[in-house]
C-alpha cells in the first residue's frame, strides 16, 4: 500500500476512538497531546482513560459502539480487539469518507500512525507501513538515544535564525539557502546554544556570516 505523509493540525478536531483498552489508551493520549477533542466508545475502559473522563478531559460513552458515532468525526481508531467490530467501523468510514485506523490490520486503514520521536518542534516520523511496528520502535529508540533534548532548543534557536537570515537577505534565496545550511552543520554554534551562551551564540553567527548585527 502507498501511503503520503503528512502532519495534520487536530487543534480542537472532533476524533473518535472505539476501544478502551491498552492500544486505546496510547491513541487517546496521542491524540490529547496534538489539543484533539476525543470521544471514546466503549463499555470498559483502562484506569488512565478513566481518570481523563472524570477529568473531563475526553468524552466517555460506556456502551457499545454505533455506527453513528463517527459522524462528525475527523479521525477514527478501530482499537476494540474484536477484528469483525474493527472491519465494521472501517467499513462504516469509509462511506462516509471519514479517515480510519484500524489497529494491527493495516489493509483496512486509510491513514497510519508512524512511531515518532519529538524534541520540541523536531519531530522524526517512522513508518514500515503496517508491516514491522516493532522495527518502527526499534528505530525510533535508536534516534531518541542519538538525538538528545538539547535539539529542541537547537531548533529554537535555528527558527529565530532563519527569520533574521530572511530579514537580512530578502532578495537572495541562494544566499539564504547556503547560510542555514552552513549554519545548520555548525558543531561550535550548536554547543554555544545547548550550553545557554545565547550571546555568544549570535557572535559567532556574526562572524560566519560576516553580518553587522543579529
Amino acid at each position: 500500500m502507498g501511503f503520503y505523509h503528512l502532519s495534520i493540525d487536530l487543534t480542537d478536531c472532533m476524533c473518535l476512538v472505539v476501544g478502551g483498552g491498552s492500544v486505546g489508551e496510547r491513541k487517546i493520549m496521542s491524540l490529547l497531546d496534538a489539543n484533539a477533542r476525543v470521544t471514546l466508545v466503549s463499555p470498559v475502559a483502562t484506569r488512565v482513560l478513566s481518570d481523563l473522563a472524570l477529568a473531563r478531559k475526553i468524552v466517555w460513552l460506556r456502551r457499545e459502539y454505533k455506527n453513528s458515532d463517527i459522524e462528525g468525526k475527523t479521525l477514527v481508531f478501530a482499537a476494540t480487539g474484536n477484528s469483525n467490530l474493527n472491519v465494521r467501523i472501517a467499513e462504516a468510514c469509509k462511506k462516509k469518507g471519514i479517515w480510519v485506523n484500524v489497529a494491527d490490520d493495516p489493509e483496512k486503514c486509510t491513514f497510519m500512525v508512524p512511531s515518532v520521536v519529538k524534541r520540541g518542534d523536531l519531530q522524526i516520523a517512522i513508518s514500515t507501513g503496517g508491516k514491522s511496528p516493532a522495527l518502527a520502535r526499534y528505530l525510533r529508540e535508536q534516534i531518541e538515544a542519538e538525538l538528545g533534548p538539547d535539539y529542541s532548543l537547537w531548533v529554537e534557536f535555528l527558527g529565530n535564525i532563519r527569520s533574521f537570515i530572511k530579514s537580512a537577505c530578502p532578495y537572495d534565496q541562494k544566499r539564504r539557502e547556503e547560510v542555514l545550511r552552513r549554519l545548520v552543520g555548525d558543531e561550535i554554534l550548536f554547543r554555544l546554544v545547548v550550553r545557554g551562551k545565547e550571546d555568544l551564540a549570535k557572535e559567532r553567527v556574526k562572524q560566519c556570516l560576516s553580518l553587522p548585527s543579529v
